[in-house]
């Protein structure tokens, strides 16, 4: 029942569209070029920033510098039974999702999906949040600029995604 559900459930809501714009005589098609103008100039203010994330993530990831960042901070958070093989995810998490999704498979070809890690960096992936990609397409599409309060919030609930994670992983899983 789920799986019909999920497979018609797009068209109900497009017929429903539809139907409520011709019941209040709205131009659809006019209205529909109207939001595809509005989409690519949306795209073309987005885009130099998301190429410069890319940029970036690829510096970060190719250069080692996730590496180094790892092996300073590896005393400080297994003290709290944090791995240190999961800081570049959680680090890279917060710019952008693919390139977290990435770390992670590695992670999970390394020790398994079903290891303390594999669930963990499972489990970080789902309380956490982009926060640099979300931030630019979404500020950067409505004009945005002062961001310094819902960037600091943004880091203290990544963290404490991340810390309720290892609380999860560790109440569920066991260490």
């Amino acid at each position: 029942m789920i799986l019909f559900l999920s497979n018609i459930i797009i068209p109900i809501i497009f017929v429903i569209v539809i139907l409520h714009a011709l019941t209040k005589e709205v131009p659809i098609f006019d209205t529909f070029i109207e939001g595809v103008k509005d989409g690519l100039n949306t795209t073309l203010i987005v885009f130099p920033t998301l190429v410069g994330l890319m940029v970036a993530v690829g510096i970060l990831r190719e250069s080692g510098t996730l590496d180094i960042l790892s092996f300073v901070v590896k005393p400080f958070v297994e003290y709290f039974g944090f791995p240190s093989e999961v800081v570049p995810l959680t680090l890279m998490r917060a710019v952008s999702a693919s390139a977290a999704r990435g770390l992670m498979l590695d992670l999970f070809e390394t020790y398994g999906p079903d290891s303390f890690i594999g669930q963990f960096s499972s489990i970080v992936m789902s309380t956490t949040e982009t926060i640099l990609y979300t931030m630019s397409i979404y500020f950067l599409s409505v004009k945005i600029t002062k961001t310094k309060y819902t960037l600091k919030g943004a880091v203290l609930a990544n963290l404490v995604g991340v810390a309720a994670s290892l609380w999860i992983t560790m109440v569920v899983f066991g260490r």
